[in-house]
């Protein structure tokens, strides 16, 4: 018999790590290859994790609600036709005695085995965790185990710096087991060294749990703000001809179509056209070099009651008005239902963003780390404006771009606004087709 490990995959450009929303299968489940082992969650996407062989799960090493690394392990299965492998792997661990009690479980105890977010929390408050009595399956300590110590106030802490606790151990051989990809990411990730708020709470407060999902949208909106110096520039469409085609279109079109012709696919599609034309806003800062993105790749926030998930329609320029629309009521149904795949999130290369749907009239959106821009597509509304010396009522609408200093300028983007306001403000039976 051998033991093979299952990582955490990633699931999309820029996912650094995942949390383990639920586990699908218990220890001594056997399985097949390709089965469905957990339920993962990142910033970007909801995903199963597949077995990579047959056999029997060992050991789960994260609990739900645990949050590591891509690279880290995050089961054993033990698979049959191994014997020359396990052998091998027993003499390793010989040469390395001062890992086997930590990076190995022996079957009377999991003690000494830490998952990443004990690791984690343990780090944070100064827990020693070889004075912890674990309550999990053979002595293992659990997250929620250090939690109940943080809320008594009655935390144990660690020895002198030369002792080398479990906890310290347990530390190296996580560093250890990181794949060098993960390292070069951590390394280049923002360094939070500022301590969570102390808080009080009082009689009536109700205490919400961050979720995994909402952990990752906090961290790369602010990765995205340490890193990208943001700016922010408006401009102001008349959106009236607009209003009339697309009015005098939606009721047919839904029938036809069975979907909705939405303003805002008018909106993705003056974008891409734009971007077209000016390709330097398609752009992503690297460092010691600007990467200028052949595809033009539109990448639009979708919320739910929770959380927000930014999926991406590819080759936007290419696509019809039609087109546009389709793969919006499509991408938002995914992302309602919980279908939305890893693919569906990559390769985006700028941001447009919807917020006129919840009545905004201005706001300044934080960029969708690492592209260089973000649009935000205010409401429509009606005002008076002065036309030709005279008071009209017109349907006018902001466009609020954020962009990264770094990467852009006042200038292009000025005449990159100025051209998608040109193209929306020449929307119109007569110039436009939505096919």
């Amino acid at each position: 018999m051998v033991i093979e490990q299952i990582k955490m995959p990633q699931l999309g450009e820029s996912v650094t790590e995942g949390t383990i929303s639920k586990w699908l299968v218990s220890v001594g489940d056997k399985v097949n290859k390709y089965d469905p082992l957990a339920e993962v969650m990142t910033d970007k996407v909801n995903a199963e994790v597949p077995s990579s062989f047959t056999g029997t799960i060992k050991e789960l090493i994260a609990e739900d609600g645990d949050t590591l690394a891509v690279g880290e392990v995050i089961c054993t299965i033990e698979i049959e036709g191994g014997a020359v492998q396990e052998e091998k792997t027993s003499d390793q661990k010989a040469d390395v005695p001062e890992m086997a009690a930590v990076s190995e479980p022996t079957d009377q105890s999991n003690k000494a085995r830490f998952s990443p977010a004990v690791l984690k929390i343990s780090q944070e408050h100064g827990i020693d965790l070889s004075q912890v009595t674990g309550t999990g399956a053979g002595g293992r300590i659990t997250r929620k185990d250090l939690l109940k110590l943080i809320e008594s106030g009655n935390i144990p802490t660690a020895g002198g710096k030369g002792e080398g606790t479990l906890a310290e151990e347990a530390q190296v051989a996580a560093v250890q087991e990181t794949t060098p990809s993960v390292a070069a990411q951590s390394a280049a990730a923002p360094k939070q060294s500022v301590p969570a708020p102390s808080i009080p709470v009082t009689a009536g407060d109700i205490e919400i749990p961050v979720t995994g999902i909402r952990k990752a949208i906090a961290a790369n909106m602010l990765r995205s703000k340490h890193e990208a110096p943001h700016a922010w520039t408006m401009i102001e469409v008349d959106a009236t001809n607009l209003v009339e085609y697309r009015n005098s279109l939606k009721d047919e079109f839904k029938q036809k179509e069975g979907f909705n012709l939405t303003f805002f696919a008018f909106f993705v599609k003056a974008v891409a056209q734009a971007l077209k034309e000016f390709p330097q806003i398609n752009s992503m800062w690297a460092g010691d070099k600007i990467i200028q993105k052949k595809d033009i790749n539109i990448s639009i926030a979708v919320a739910t009651e929770d959380a927000l998930y930014v999926p991406v329609i590819k080759h936007a320029d290419e696509k019809t008005i039609k087109g546009i629309a389709r793969e919006i009521s499509e991408l938002a149904v995914k992302v309602r239902t919980n279908k939305l795949r890893s693919e569906d999130m990559q390769g985006g290369t700028f941001t447009v963003n919807n917020t006129g749907s919840f009545g905004s009239v201005q706001s300044m959106g934080i960029i969708n780390y690492p592209q260089a821009a973000i649009l935000q597509v205010e409401s429509i509304v009606k005002r008076p404006v002065v036309m030709n010396g005279m008071i009209a009522v017109r349907d006018m609408v902001n466009l609020c771009m954020s962009l990264d200093h770094r990467v852009l300028d006042g200038l292009i983007c000025g005449r990159f606004l100025q051209r998608v306001k040109e193209i929306l403000e020449n929307t119109s039976k007569s110039t436009t087709s939505i096919y």
